[in-house]
């Protein structure tokens, strides 16, 4: 049992719409936020900073980001990967022709550019529905992905088509170790994560779900389709497009644009899917998940002393990914972030039975 509700009363409408109502709630996640900007830059190796922990954020923005389009006004995409090269290819042009401006805008200036396209592209949403939208921005993605391939100007007419990011600077100051570089992706995430819970919280976000649950009721109570879809559409594409900014900038330092194939908009859907469609703790949930899996995969054959290649460690992530999916699909299609809510609700019961 970690808490009880009982007694806790709100006596003011701002309490009651406060993020977290209820006081161990605020108490849990200021922890949370002490953990994660003290405890660990000073006892985490570089190893869990660079192969776990930056693709971890950066993944679960992109990830909040998704389920903003999917989750909450239930416009199936298969982009994430294209609107995310927009983003890397945007932020590496702006640093590179427009080299006064500070990295921080050129992040947000890289998230807007995600935005247009994103609105463009979610154009064909006001008419289309379903596996046909899908398609639809699957199309963008394969568009995406072909235009910053031949297109020599996105990468500066470099001969390989790879392109390398600047120093990371700003403010004046140099991030230069993985610590450093993971408190930027980590603030920037918070942020995130705040805007996004908010957003959802407030008429922006109702109306999104109003289209989601059914849109044509949601059209005769008022609510323009026409608006909130292309709304979701923009606002998901700014997070993803921030997200590729900071994959590309931070977490490779040097990338193709094979870096944001179709693979990573699957791995982005199945990160939403298993971590639960309309949650924000879903996003983390399920990037979490995706971003540790490899990794033990990795260090299975250590672990059983069975040798084992690597093709078959890649077989068996696809399985276990498809496996886990069709069983959230069935079992459980919120994900892993209603598992948690169900655990949480029985630990207040605990030990009456329900």
């Amino acid at each position: 049992m970690i808490y009880r509700e009982a007694g806790q009363f709100k006596t003011t409408y701002r309490a009651d719409q406060a993020v977290f109502p209820i006081p161990q709630d605020r108490v849990a996640m200021v922890l949370i936020l002490l953990a994660a900007y003290v405890g660990i830059p000073l006892f985490a190796s570089e190893y869990l900073f660079l192969a776990i922990l930056i693709p971890f954020l950066i993944l679960s923005m992109a990830a909040i980001g998704l389920n903003i389009l999917v989750g909450y006004c239930g416009q199936l995409s298969l982009g994430t990967g294209g609107f995310m090269a927009v983003g890397a290819y945007a932020a590496y042009n702006l640093a590179l022709r427009v080299p006064e401006l500070n990295l921080l805008v050129v992040f947000l200036l890289a998230g807007g550019c995600a935005a247009l396209v994103g609105g463009v592209f979610g154009i064909p949403s006001l008419r289309i529905k379903g596996f046909y939208l899908a398609v639809a921005t699957l199309a963008a993605q394969f568009f995406l992905e072909w235009m910053f391939s031949r297109v020599g100007w996105f990468t500066n007419y470099t001969p390989s088509g790879s392109v390398a990011a600047p120093r990371l600077i700003i403010f004046g100051y140099v991030f230069r170790t993985p610590a450093e570089k993971y408190l930027l992706c980590l603030f920037l995430v918070t942020i995130a994560a705040l805007a996004a819970k908010n957003l959802v919280r407030g008429r922006i976000g109702r109306s999104w779900m109003a289209i989601r649950d059914m849109d044509i009721a949601a059209e005769i109570i008022g609510i323009r389709p026409v608006q909130a879809k292309l709304s979701a559409f923009a606002v998901s594409s700014f997070m993803i497009g921030i997200s590729g900014a900071l994959w590309g900038f931070v977490h490779l330092g040097s990338w193709e644009p094979l870096a944001f194939d179709i693979n990573r908009s699957f791995n982005l859907l199945f990160m939403v899917i298993i971590g639960g469609l309309g949650s924000i703790l879903g996003c983390f949930l399920g990037a979490a998940f995706i971003t540790m899996v490899p990794v033990f995969l990795n260090q299975l054959p250590t672990i059983l002393g069975i040798p084992i290649s690597t093709a078959m460690i890649s077989h068996l992530e696809f399985m276990i990914f498809g496996a886990l999916i069709v069983f959230f699909l069935i079992a459980e299609p919120h994900g892993l972030a209603r598992l948690w809510a169900v655990g949480k609700q029985k630990l207040r019961l605990w030990p009456f039975p329900h």
